[in-house]
């Protein structure tokens, strides 16, 4: 299922020596694609860590990743299609040279066409019967399927397709059914004074609403699809030649670009709102408190959009069908600057509200902190690191490391005994703020080495002398903790300072990468987008490339994503795992692993809750290798009754918990009372941490470090 998961992570920003190619200014959009084939090209030639030759092979490889974007299900194109593209397999690395859109054209043309064709095929399916009582079966596996010998054979795998959702959504029907009627039984149970409505649909009236709801969503898709701009497409297309070099090498658009950066700053000029789309209309969802919209006190979460008038001096802008990128980019602007959105509210009222942008944190990529009180007696802090996050173009930006500092300053006012920090899910960010942060734990000393495509290794040192947190330290890690948290954990576990407990490993990501700015090499005001470049690999200071391997746990606990295809491993195009000399470092050694090992191994021995969480993620990862399902009616509902029964099985660990006793510390505790959106996240984020099994072991952990 996970086989091409990918973290696209930040890890550097570096001056780059002057590469001059010179470009006339495009005067149209196929001019403006061509120029950025050839500009990538050189970019990946001079600068890339580990370039590849340009030619037939490396056609063939780009052939089909290309494919496996743009239709890895084989429902779109037929076999005639693939039959006339296969003509041009060994040709890409010639277009690619040329700037020719030859290839590119061709079949995105193509696409559009198909996508036509199907729209009208579905249409057709969905505005007649459907009988899902015949006996047919849909290949669910890719790899298994081949593409459509014509359009007859189209229209039956979309029809299969269409009944599969409609099966789908009348068993989601069912199961919304089965949980009203389960908390009606229980509130009677109770003699709670709640009263419940039960909508018991008849089987007939379900497959009509469910058939609806597909129609809606099929019809959904394809508009939105014709509403994308081919650029959009040249993207996906760029990014099929990039990435066969390695997985973290992307072509960025401006406003691809954009999005990074918002992520990775974690902040947005705008007015504090989710924008959503269903049916052609666009609409406010969450509302940030204290935010533009929240403070507005005219909006709320429902109101439909209907225009956008993003500068006073312009002309509203119509935004219904538009896709939620477009009219969020319509939105956003610069700070102190007015915007206006014309809604709907729900009694069909219309109503201009106009605000004043402001920086929105998003809060959920920045550290936090809780107490724990341990079984044991002893006070624990906790410390949650979502991302790396650095914001380099403003002095007053929020970074990790001053983040990870003020909570720690936090926890040791509550005189707490020891740390855990959670890089679980963690993808990576800014390598500066590894050694920033590691000078948080420990003395001076290196952290990473650093090789360049010239063979030149360079390491870099943390040079604080005063760690700020110097007693028991834990660091969680998973198989989705990436780049900076291996390069942090890493250190932390060559150093003997810390004890990494989580998955047997982690994603296994060991390559630095930077941002190239196209337009530093035209002769242009238009914006050509980015090349995100590897440009290096690190290396632990013992040498060791974390590169496919990732960083074993000291104490290993298999998780819901061990048994999944997760990891720089199972990519076909990622760069290879290797080493160099060990860098001059000190070990600290502040435990013995082998004696935290036995405790949690005898607990976890005997461990229901844990055993049946291998149960649950082994039986999860057999569904998803599953082939094949029947589109018949009654055998779907037979599987779904197997399934619930296994289900039911597994429902336990929704309520498991961990007996673990959080404090917050006292600004939040403050923070709770006039904060809303803070209450009720905080209210969500506690319930996710009794519910942590992973937490629990990690706190019995530390609890007996000495």
């Amino acid at each position: 299922m996970f086989k091409n998961f990918r973290l696209n992570t930040l890890l550097l920003f570096i001056p780059l020596t002057s590469l001059v190619f010179c470009f006339n200014s495009p005067k149209n959009d196929d001019d403006k694609m061509s120029t950025i084939m050839v500009s990538v090209k050189n970019t990946l030639s001079y600068l890339h860590y580990s370039p590849k030759p340009i030619n037939d092979a490396y056609s063939q490889e780009v052939y089909n990743h290309y494919f496996e974007m743009v239709d890895a299900s084989k429902r779109y194109f037929l076999q005639s299609d693939m039959a006339e593209f296969a003509q041009h397999k060994t040709k890409l690395d010639d277009y690619l040279n040329q700037g020719d859109l030859t290839f590119y054209k061709l079949t995105i043309d193509r696409l559009y066409q198909r996508v036509e064709e199907i729209d009208k095929i579905t249409q057709d399916i969905l505005n007649k019967p459907i009988n899902l009582d015949e006996d047919e079966t849909l290949v669910l596996e890719p790899k298994v399927k081949k593409n459509a010998a014509n359009k007859a054979e189209l229209a039956t795998e979309w029809k299969k397709y269409i009944k599969y959702n409609i099966l789908q959504e009348m068993e989601s029907l069912t199961a919304r059914e089965e949980a009203q009627k389960e908390k009606k039984d229980s509130v009677q149970k109770f003699n709670l004074k709640d009263t419940i409505k039960l909508e018991i649909l008849s089987p007939e009236a379900k497959r009509i609403k469910a058939t609806q709801e597909v129609k809606d969503l099929v019809t959904d898709t394809f508009r939105r699809f014709k509403k994308r701009n081919k650029m959009d497409w040249f993207t996906v297309y760029m990014n099929a030649y990039t990435e066969v070099f390695d997985p973290h090498t992307n072509y960025f658009s401006p406003k691809n670009k954009e999005d990074f950066d918002t992520q990775f700053k974690g902040k947005v000029i705008g007015i504090g709102a989710l924008i959503q789309e269903k049916k052609g209309y666009l609409s406010l969802g969450e509302l940030t408190i204290g935010a533009p919209a929240w403070k507005s006190k005219q909006l709320t979460a429902g109101d439909k959009i209907l225009k956008v008038r993003s500068k006073p001096n312009e002309d509203a802008v119509n935004v219904v069908g538009m896709l939620v990128d477009e009219a969020v980019r319509l939105i956003r602007g610069e700070k102190g600057t007015k915007v206006t959105l014309t809604v709907e509210k729900k009694d069909k009222t219309i109503k201009e509200v106009t605000m004043i942008r402001e920086e929105v944190a998003i809060e959920d990529t920045f550290a936090r902190s809780i107490i724990i009180n341990s079984s044991a007696g002893k006070k624990i802090g906790f410390i949650n690191l979502p991302s790396f996050n650095a914001d380099f173009e403003d002095a007053k930006g929020r970074n990790a490391s001053d983040d990870i500092k003020n909570e720690i300053i936090k926890l040791k006012a509550q005189n707490v005994e020891g740390i855990v920090l959670d890089l679980r899910n963690n993808g990576g960010g800014s390598l500066t703020e590894v050694g920033d942060i590691m000078g948080l734990f420990m003395n001076a000393g290196p952290y990473v080495q650093v090789k360049d495509g010239n063979g030149k290794i360079q390491t870099l040192k943390n040079k604080v002398t005063a760690p700020l947190w110097t007693g028991p330290l834990v660091i969680m890690q998973n198989e989705l903790s990436a780049s900076a948290s291996e390069i942090l954990a890493g250190a932390m576990q060559d150093y003997g300072r810390g004890v990494i407990i989580g998955s047997p490993q982690s994603f296994g990501k060991g390559t630095v990468q930077t941002f190239v700015d196209l337009n530093r090499f035209l002769n242009t005001t238009d914006d050509f987008g980015s090349l995100k470049l590897t440009i290096q690999k690190f290396y632990r200071i013992s040498g060791e490339s974390n590169q496919r391997k990732g960083i074993v746990s000291d104490i290993q606990m298999k998780d819901f994503f061990t048994y999944s295809e997760i990891g720089e491993r199972y990519d076909d195009y990622a760069l290879a795992w290797d080493k160099i000399p060990a860098a001059e470092y000190q070990k600290v050694n502040y435990f013995s692993v082998p004696d935290l090992q036995k405790g949690i191994e005898a607990r976890l021995l005997n461990n229901k809750t844990y055993q049946l969480i291998q149960e649950s993620a082994q039986w999860k990862e057999n569904l998803d290798k599953e082939e094949t399902i029947s589109l018949n009616q009654t055998k779907f509902n037979e599987v779904m009754q197997t399934r619930k029964a296994q289900i039911k099985k597994f429902k336990s660990l929704q309520k498991f918990n961990n007996g673990l006793k959080f404090t917050l510390n006292p600004d939040e505790a403050l923070r709770e009372k006039k904060d809303e959106a803070f209450t009720k996240k905080t209210e969500n984020w506690t319930k996710n941490l009794q519910r942590d099994l992973y937490l629990q072991e990690a706190i019995n952990v530390i609890s007996e470090m000495k």
